[in-house]
């Protein structure tokens, strides 16, 4: 039988030197059938080891969650299909939500939704931290790592808030996870309940799962929530521990976490096992290994320090010519110099009313049903050099594909004064020179 065991480390959390040994977690460790045979409260790693122990259990499936404040939800709207696109288009596509240096961040990939692609954004080390410490435990095997809040059953058309005494998380239909403090809720709730411009106000559905005790200690702060206004609370007192609740979600398909375990921290399921007895060759073989390829790596070594100055001398002359330019690096400087030629031959010093058009066109052809975007009409604007094409499509997908083409170009696209309708979608496409 297939076991599965959730672990939440408590706070405080330690740094890795310490975690292992007095880092505590809640745990819940599940049957096949999704059934809670075990579970715990601010227990050792060790203490958790020993009862799988205890139970004869191998092989269990450990999944990891992790505080979901570590943790930020993007949106890639990225209209590649091929995982290959994907990913070198990912970094690209959610830099702009992310506060820090993109190379150092971890993205994990999740389903695709109505605005894009949903993806998890998290510190490279703190990843690293939080993989050492789900690694490597007694009768287990790393599974995945999950941010905590994007574990509660989602509220159709509204979010979901699991309220304890230290602590409320919340998640959206989306897939959007927060966790806040729970003398903030009542103000992220006011906003919540704000209706945005695109929308009419009608009530938004919330269901609240909250302990006995944040019931008691925060009373309050529920008592506001089910205040007479745009939200339509519906509460429940939990009898289960909330680590119990995100585990059923999760066995019952309740919810769409993100699993972080991808790229460099993906799970290998390697089967050392059967190398057992090969295991003294193997060291042979490895040491006669690293005494053969010693020059070459240190050749490589030598290559890549030139290769890093070449980077700095080609960078500091771009900055010259394009001083207020910093977003260009040496890994993308080739392209965005390619495009911008690209561009300036075509246009020469602006673009006409004929290479707008051309390039309008040639978009249009490249989509994959044509006949699902009609013009409407098509103004040109000399002194600004604009094309404005009134559009119609069976979706915004279609219109929004049709502007990732002709920025691939290296012209500036945009779509405006959008309004959907029963029989789809209009919307107003300005193409320049950028």
């Amino acid at each position: 039988m297939s076991y599965r065991l959730y672990v939440r480390p408590v706070p405080p959390y330690l740094e890795a030197e310490s975690a292992p040994a007095g880092q505590l977690y809640h745990w819940v460790l599940q049957d096949a059938n999704g059934d809670t045979q075990a579970h715990g409260s601010g227990e050792s790693r060790h203490s958790i080891e020993q009862v799988l122990a205890q139970n004869a259990l191998e092989h269990v499936q450990l999944l990891g969650l992790v505080p979901g404040e570590d943790v930020l939800f993007c949106v890639a709207d990225i209209p590649a299909r091929q995982s290959r696109y994907i990913a070198q288009a990912l970094p690209y596509a959610v830099e702009e939500q992310i506060a820090q240096d993109i190379d150092t961040v971890h993205l994990a990939l999740g389903e695709p939704g109505p605005d894009g692609y949903r993806v998890a954004a998290i510190d490279r080390d703190r990843m690293g931290h939080w993989f050492d410490l789900f690694s490597g435990w007694t009768g287990t095997r790393l599974t995945a790592i999950f941010p905590d809040a994007a574990l509660l059953p989602a509220t159709e058309g509204g979010w979901s808030i699991c309220l304890e005494p230290e602590l409320a998380m919340l998640v959206s239909d989306r897939g959007e996870w927060l966790n806040v403090q729970p003398d903030n809720l009542e103000m992220l709730a006011q906003t919540l309940a704000i209706p945005s411009a695109e929308e009419v106000a009608a009530e938004v559905p919330v269901t609240l799962f909250v302990t006995p005790q944040a019931l008691e200690r925060h009373a309050s702060v529920v008592a506001s929530l089910k205040a007479p206004g745009r939200l339509a609370v519906r509460e429940e007192v939990l009898e289960i521990a909330p680590l119990e609740l995100l585990a059923h979600a999760d066995h019952h398909h309740l919810c769409r976490p993100i699993n972080l375990c991808q790229g460099m921290f993906s799970i290998r399921s390697g089967r050392s096992g059967i190398l057992g007895p090969w295991k003294p060759l193997v060291a042979v073989a490895s040491v006669w290994f690293v005494l053969q390829i010693a020059l070459e790596v240190g050749l490589g070594l030598y290559y890549r320090q030139q290769t890093e100055q070449l980077e700095q001398q080609a960078m500091a002359i771009y900055h010259q010519a394009f001083p207020n330019d910093r977003r260009t690096h040496a890994g993308n400087v080739r392209r965005v110099i390619e495009g911008q030629l690209r561009v300036a031959g075509d246009r020469g010093p602006q673009l006409d009313f004929i290479n707008l058009m051309k390039y309008t066109g040639q978009q249009y052809s490249q989509l994959p049903v044509p006949d699902s975007v009609v013009f409407n009409s098509v103004n040109y604007s000399r002194n600004r050099g604009e094309l404005v094409v009134d559009l119609r499509a069976d979706s915004y997908e279609r219109l929004s594909g049709l502007r990732n083409g002709l920025a691939g170009q290296g012209l500036e696209a945009q779509i405006g004064s959008v309004v959907n309708e029963s029989g789809g979608t209009r919307g107003r496409l300005t193409v320049s020179g950028g």
